[in-house]
C-alpha cells in the first residue's frame, strides 16, 4: 500500500480570493513505512503575501521571487501522487487550494480526488477525541512525536510530523527492531530447545472488564482505519 503524507503553505485563506500555494511537502509511505522518498518545492504565487499567512510560516515574497510556478511542477507532482492514498490534515484545505492551481493549468488538470484517494486525520482525530484540540502541535504532544524544530509552518516538515502522527494514531508501529537484533545481544538464530517436561500451562482468562476494554480498541481501530480492522474477522470463537 503507497500512501502520500502531504501539506501545503499558502498566501492566505481562501483560494477563492485568488489566494495561491507556495510551499508543497510530500513524505512516502510503503505498507506503513517511511521511504527516502519526497517531493518538495517553492513556488512563485505571483501575487503578495498576506501579513498573517508570512507570521506563519515566515515565507516572503522576496524569497519566492526565483522560485518556480505551479505549471513548472504541476506534471512531476502529479506522478509523484497519482494512485496513492493521500494523508492530509485538514484535507478540505489543501485539495481546495491544489485543485484551484490544477483548474489554472492550460488545459486544466485533474481533480486530485479524481487520481487519489484522501484519509483527513483531523476528522480521524475528531472521531478519536472529540472535544480536544486537534491541531497538529497538539496532536504530537498528544502522540509523542518530536515537533521541538517547528518554530514556524513548514510544508515538508509539517508532512514528516504528520506521517509520524499518522502511524501512531493507527497504531502501527514505523519501525521493527529485529533485525539488528544480534547486534544488540539478541537473538543469534541459533535453535535452542526449551525443557518443557513438568510444566503445568497456566491459562489466564480475561475478565469482562478486559473484554469490554479489548472491544474499546477495537471499536478505535475500525474507526482510524475506516472499517478496516482485521483482528475480528480473523477471530477465532470461543
Amino acid at each position: 500500500m503507497r500512501q502520500i503524507v502531504l501539506d501545503t503553505e499558502t498566501t492566505g485563506l481562501e483560494p477563492e480570493g485568488g489566494h495561491r500555494i507556495i510551499e508543497i511537502g510530500c513524505v512516502e509511505l510503503v505498507n506503513r513505512r517511511p521511504t527516502k522518498q519526497t517531493f518538495h518545492c517553492y513556488l512563485n504565487p505571483d501575487r503578495e503575501i498576506d501579513q498573517a499567512a508570512e507570521d506563519v510560516h515566515g515565507l516572503s515574497t522576496a524569497f519566492l521571487a526565483g522560485k518556480p510556478r505551479f505549471t513548472e511542477i504541476a506534471a512531476d507532482l502529479l506522478e509523484f501522487v497519482r494512485g496513492a492514498e493521500l494523508i492530509i490534515h485538514n484535507a478540505a484545505f489543501d485539495l481546495a487550494f491544489l485543485d484551484a492551481e490544477l483548474a489554472r493549468l492550460d488545459p486544466p488538470g485533474p481533480l486530485l480526488r479524481d487520481l487519489c484517494r484522501v484519509r483527513d486525520t483531523l476528522m480521524m482525530a475528531r472521531q478519536l477525541h472529540p472535544g480536544q484540540r486537534q491541531s497538529l502541535d497538539a496532536l504530537c504532544k498528544r502522540y509523542s512525536v518530536d515537533a521541538s524544530g517547528r518554530d514556524l509552518h513548514g510544508a515538508l516538515l509539517d508532512a514528516r510530523l504528520l506521517a509520524e502522527v499518522y502511524l501512531a494514531m493507527t497504531g502501527g508501529q514505523v519501525t521493527l527492531a529485529l533485525d539488528g537484533a544480534a547486534e544488540g545481544g539478541g537473538p543469534t538464530g541459533r535453535v535452542v530447545r526449551v525443557q518443557r517436561d513438568g510444566l503445568v500451562l497456566v491459562v489466564q482468562r480475561a475478565s469482562p472488564e478486559e473484554l469490554a476494554a479489548h472491544e474499546a480498541a477495537l471499536d478505535r481501530l475500525d474507526v482510524a482505519t475506516g472499517g478496516g480492522c482485521l483482528w475480528r474477522s480473523a477471530a477465532v470463537p470461543g
